[in-house]
């Protein structure tokens, strides 16, 4: 097998914009759910607080170079930022990456994943209805596609981004919202050897999907990145789902699944195809943003987390072939209970369970 690859999806929304002030009120960025959270019941982590970083904010520089130090630590190989795109030049949250670029700050390896879904009103706004659009996604023709590719050249070129097959890694959040998604990529191929690249390295994420992965295989994706949370009730009983129901309702808690069962199943069963890129799982606990109507993932310790990356590292140690890549979800998405940032109750517990999990595979390969 080739060397695993990790590389850490990384969320830009610790910093006001505009746009976030005018639908969430001045200031708003992600630790305003963070620092709101309650205990929903007992032994319920939260509030979460940060720890060696405090509430950061992503324009500071200091921040990001910090970030990428505690990455390095944890054996990351690379920042995976999160790129909002909305079509004719629209761009959010795109600060803290263009700063990035552009004072070459940190020295640290990266790529982009286009998060390609419209913003709505979400669960924590109980004055706005949930289905109220803020922002729509739109795609536009290949003037636009054009548009989009040279707005990320500059990355491209950047001798930090992360290649493979001495391609470009570009990810798609949700490859099948695009119809005409085969000729966008065609175009950007195109125009990336116009421009001198070889070409892009197409990775397609697979969310609670996992059961038409030949369809996104088909759409001509050298890698499909898979993620499911989902994979696992399939295997529930009728009865353990039915009681599962009845207690949450009874008790008015939000949705509890056990973090060992959930990634158990996480890849959906995939974990043997080479052409597939696994995904571990940093946590989940969404009660921040969506309150009792949130799910929590229970169990989730660092040792039940160097556990899981070690299983799905060693799983690909069986592959013949294989691109090396695998994605942490995620380096900092506090108000999903979904990072590997310290923080007060287990300080770097769980970057040092990571780099245990990597220096365990590199000892037995």
């Amino acid at each position: 097998m080739s060397k695993a690859r990790i590389i850490a999806f990384y969320l830009p929304q610790f910093h006001p914009i505009p746009e976030n002030d005018e639908w969430w009120g001045k200031g708003f960025t992600e630790w305003t759910n963070v620092g709101k959270a309650k205990m929903l019941y007992p032994g319920h982590y939260q509030p979460r607080v940060p720890a060696d970083l405090g509430y950061y904010d992503l324009r500071v520089p200091e921040v990001r170079e910090q970030q990428a130090d505690l990455a390095k630590e944890a054996g990351i190989e690379g920042f995976c930022y999160w790129h909002y795109w909305f079509g004719d030049g629209k761009e959010l949250l795109d600060r803290p990456f263009k700063e990035v670029l552009s004072s070459k700050k940190p020295n640290y390896p990266f790529c982009l994943a286009w998060a390609n879904h419209s913003w709505y009103a979400k669960t924590w706004n109980k004055d706005v209805r949930k289905d109220k659009l803020l922002i729509e996604q739109t795609y536009g023709d290949e003037q636009d596609y054009e548009k989009h590719f040279y707005s990320v050249l500059p990355a491209f070129k950047d001798k930090r981004y992360l290649m493979q097959d001495k391609k470009q890694i570009f990810m798609i959040y949700n490859p099948l919202a695009n119809d005409d998604v085969r000729r966008f990529m065609e175009v950007w191929n195109k125009l990336a050897k116009k421009e001198g690249l070889e070409g892009i390295y197409w990775v397609g994420h697979c969310l609670n999907d996992s059961n038409n992965l030949e369809r996104y295989k088909a759409l001509g994706f050298d890698s499909v990145n898979v993620y499911s949370m989902v994979a696992y009730r399939q295997k529930l009983s009728l009865f353990r789902k039915g009681i599962q129901k009845i207690v949450r309702n009874i008790f008015n808690l939000p949705d509890i699944s056990n973090f060992g069962e959930v990634v158990a199943d996480l890849s959906g069963g995939t974990q043997d195809d080479p052409q597939v890129s696994p995904t571990i799982l940093a946590g989940w606990d969404n009660t921040p943003r969506a309150g009792r109507n949130g799910g929590v993932l229970s169990g989730y310790t660092p040792e039940a987390f160097q556990r899981h990356a070690e299983t799905v590292l060693a799983a690909m140690k069986n592959r013949t072939q294989d691109n090396g890549l695998v994605f942490l979800k995620s380096w900092n998405e506090w108000a999903e209970g979904n990072y590997i940032e310290p923080d007060l109750k287990y300080g770097k517990a769980y970057i040092t369970a990571l780099k245990n999990a990597i220096d365990l595979m590199e000892e037995t390969r």
